[in-house]
Order: structure tokens, then C-alpha cells, then sequence
């Protein structure tokens, strides 16, 4: 045998072991025990767990990655014009290069972007209206700015249950608004929404993918490289890497159809599925892992949410923990460049390789029915995304899917009522609907109704 010295290091060089001879021996040890059955795990999506990987069943996939280092975004509800400029320009100051304004309505753009303009910062939208003549005013103010209208009709249906208008109107202003903006990031595909109802990580590339292609077949493949995807993130660590890898690598299969390919911009934040009341600091922890698998499955921008974001009224000490986290990923714990990483992991490239498989199928399936739009006024879409969010709910309630501080290791002198400043709580609309709103359910919402009712 040959000694490698290395310093006061000594290496043993061994001969190469191939996986058949690793899955030979694992064999003899099992004692007759059956190697699938026992060591091989099945998620709820799906996909196959095996106990170990190796170069020889490694088949790398050709995922665009973006040589540029990811964005701290901070999201701000927009109010009042200028209170809305000062956490800005405070957001920017103390370290995020990104923002993204939520609107409900038109606003005074002039007095929102001033001292903000011309210095490198991306803008974001989350509008929860659709004016052409305002988005007019808005491209000419931010004609020099890295902008995301993130626009998206179908995700807007599927999250209220009905159009702004009806779906003819909705996408003559929407062709509009796109043919005076050809350069822009105008329409978004707001995935997020799927995963916060309960859609498991297939799912949710699927549905991202199919919403993709039904503004593709309307707008033409011309727009496929300026279409921004969100996703919510969530505590399933190599799944969520490889679930962002995976909707990259999907996305260019479906383009290759209209001869086309493109990098897909990811915006990505936290799920607020997993979130808690009780117990709350646990949620930094949540946070932070969620935030570190956006990096490394290749997000371009990443918008952390404050620890206590489901009970308190939005607070600076919130905001500037949250901004934090991703500041000291990126400055202090070499995530700069993360998306590299993930690179040549041959667990990672095997979980988003099926992920990407499963999830075509799905997509296939719903280009079979008719389309996304059609899957979602049967309720097939809604039908689906329910049946996961029960089984996860199940988990949930049993303890098997595990959130510290809530259903494993309760603090029992916890006490929460007297600090709820916003409900934490899903308002159901009771408003008439044209289809079955893809509601938003944390896992933990049920148990701790009834801790609140039951605080002393």
C-alpha cells in the first residue's frame, strides 16, 4: 500500500471502490435484510432517499447559474408616500440592495423614489391592482432602473378566486402593458402561493412551469427571459436547494420547445407554512436555514421575513434582524457566491433530477387537461395542492413532521395573547368567488388557537 506525508498528515491511497461493490457489501451486513426495503426512503412526493451516492450513478445536469451574487432584499408595505421613502432609503443604508414594495393601490412614485434612484438598488413590486396608465407613469420614473413589475393575472385568480376584471380584460391590459415594455421584467409567476397553501416541492415546480407556459403561449417566447419566479422556501434543506435547480433546469426543457433558452430569475423568501407564534425565536432558525437554501439553489434576490413578521405590526428590530441574517450569510459565512456550491453533489443533483422528472410529468398532465387556467376552474389544481396539505397536517398533528417549540418540546409557560398585535391567523373572505381561492395555512395554526384559548 502507498504513504502519502503531507506535513505531519499521513494519507493512506486506496484503489477506487465502485458503487456495485459498496451495495454488495451494505448487502452482506443487512443479513438477509431486503436493501430496498430497508434502506432505501420514499418522500410524499415521491422521491427515493438511497443511503449512499456515488461517481458511478452520478449524471450531472446543465443548470444555468447566475455568475453575479445574490440580492438582500427588504419588502415594505406601501402607506404613507414619504414614511414608505424613509424605511427605504434606511433599508439600503444599513445594507439591503434590494426592495420590494407591496401597493394596493396607486401611489405618488416621485415622492416614494426619492434619493433612491441611480444607485444600483433592483426594485420589486407586489401590486394588489392592475392600472396601465400608473405602470406607464412607473416605467418612464424607473426607465434607468433594474425594475420587477412581477405581474401575474393567473397567480392573482388563484390566490383570490377572481380576476381584476374578467380574464379577456385582464390579459388585453396585461398584452398591453408588456408590448410598451418589451425590455422589462413585467410579468411575474408567484409560485409562493402554491407552497404556503401546502404544495409539496414537485408540485410547485410543476405549477410554476405550467403558469409559465400559459403567458408563453399567449405573449409569445420573446418574453421567456423576463419573466421573474418567487418561491417560498421551506425547512426542507437539499430538497429546496434542489428544488430551485430543478425548476432552472425544467424551465429551459419547456423553452427548448419554443427553440428558445434562458436563465430563470428566482426571487425567493421564507414560507410562512412552517412559521410560529409560540416559541417564536425558533423562526430566526427556520429563517436562516431557508434563506441559506435559497442561496444555494441559485435565487437571484432573497427577501428574509422578521422573526415575529405573523404577530407583531412590521418594527424596525424585526426588519433589521431579518436584513441581517442574510448580510452576515453573505458577508461573513462565504454565501456570496453560494449557488456554487451545490455544484457536482451527487445528493443534490440526484433529488433535483427527480423532482425535474416528476414535476414533467405533472406539467404534462396538466397540458393534457387544457392548460393551468383550465386545471384551476375545475379545481383539479386546488384539489391536489389540499390532499398534500392534509397529509402534511396529519404528520403534523402526529408529530412526525416535527416544528420545535409547537408540537415537539412546548414551552408550557409560553404566554402569546397579550402580545398578538396582528391576527396571525388566515381571514377567511366570505366574498363570492369564480373558482376555489388557493388559501394560504400555516401547520401550526390549530394547535395554537387552542393554546390561546386556553392561556390563562
Amino acid at each position: 500500500m502507498k504513504y502519502l506525508t503531507m506535513g505531519n498528515f499521513i494519507t493512506k491511497e486506496f484503489p477506487p471502490v465502485s458503487a456495485a461493490a459498496w451495495k454488495q457489501k451494505i448487502q452482506a451486513d443487512l443479513k438477509g435484510a431486503d436493501y430496498n426495503e430497508t434502506l432505501l426512503t420514499k418522500t410524499h412526493e415521491g422521491i427515493t432517499i438511497k443511503p449512499f451516492y456515488h461517481a458511478d450513478e452520478f449524471e450531472k445536469l446543465n443548470i444555468p447559474l447566475s455568475k453575479e451574487d445574490f440580492k438582500i432584499c427588504q419588502k415594505i408595505v406601501v402607506s404613507d408616500e414619504v414614511e414608505t421613502n424613509s424605511k427605504a432609503v434606511d433599508a439600503t443604508n444599513k445594507g439591503a440592495n434590494a426592495l420590494k414594495f407591496v401597493a394596493k393601490k396607486p401611489f405618488n412614485a416621485a415622492l416614494l423614489f426619492k434619493n433612491l434612484l441611480g444607485k444600483k438598488i433592483e426594485f420589486h413590486f407586489e401590486f394588489e391592482f392592475l392600472s396601465e396608465t400608473f405602470i406607464e407613469e412607473l416605467a418612464i420614473l424607473l426607465k434607468n432602473e433594474t425594475v420587477f413589475y412581477n405581474i401575474d393575472i393567473i397567480g392573482r385568480l388563484a390566490r383570490t378566486g377572481n380576476w381584476h376584471k374578467s380574464l379577456n380584460d385582464d390579459f388585453k391590459l396585461l398584452e398591453a402593458i408588456v408590448k410598451k415594455n418589451p425590455g422589462s421584467f413585467i410579468i411575474g409567476v408567484n409560485a409562493d402561493i402554491y407552497q404556503n397553501a401546502g404544495a409539496n416541492n414537485v408540485q410547485q415546480v410543476a405549477y410554476a412551469l405550467a403558469v409559465a407556459n400559459e403567458y408563453l403561449t399567449r405573449f409569445g417566447a420573446e418574453i421567456s427571459q423576463k419573466i421573474q419566479f418567487n418561491f417560498a422556501v421551506g425547512n426542507n434543506y437539499f430538497f429546496e436547494i434542489s428544488k430551485i435547480r430543478a425548476f432552472k433546469y425544467v424551465y429551459n426543457l419547456m423553452l427548448s420547445q419554443y427553440e428558445t433558452e434562458a436563465n430563470a430569475q428566482i426571487f425567493a423568501e421564507p414560507s410562512l407554512r412552517n412559521k410560529t407564534i409560540y416559541d417564536y425565536n425558533v423562526n430566526l432558525l427556520r429563517t436562516t436555514t431557508e434563506s441559506m437554501s435559497a442561496i444555494l439553489g441559485g435565487a437571484n434576490t432573497i427577501s428574509n421575513c422578521a422573526y415575529d413578521a405573523l404577530f407583531h405590526d412590521s418594527n424596525d428590530f424585526g426588519d433589521r434582524i431579518a436584513r441581517n441574517q442574510l448580510l452576515i450569510l453573505k458577508e461573513e459565512s462565504y454565501f456570496k457566491h453560494g449557488q456554487q456550491i451545490a455544484t457536482n453533489s451527487y445528493y443534490i443533483e440526484s433529488i433535483t433530477k427527480q423532482i425535474a422528472e416528476k414535476a414533467l410529468d405533472i406539467f404534462k398532465e396538466i397540458e393534457k387537461g387544457g392548460g393551468f387556467l383550465s386545471q384551476l376552474k375545475e379545481g383539479i389544481v386546488q384539489r391536489k395542492i389540499k390532499e398534500n396539505a392534509q397529509k402534511e397536517q396529519m404528520q403534523f398533528d402526529a408529530g412526525e413532521l416535527v416544528l420545535l417549540g409547537t408540537n415537539k418540546y412546548p414551552n408550557a409557560q409560553d404566554k402569546m395573547k397579550e402580545d398578538l398585535q396582528a391576527n396571525p391567523f388566515v381571514a377567511r373572505n366570505p366574498q363570492k368567488t369564480l373558482i376555489i381561492p388557493i388559501i394560504p395555512t400555516r401547520l401550526a395554526e390549530k394547535l395554537e388557537q387552542k393554546r390561546l384559548k386556553d392561556e390563562a
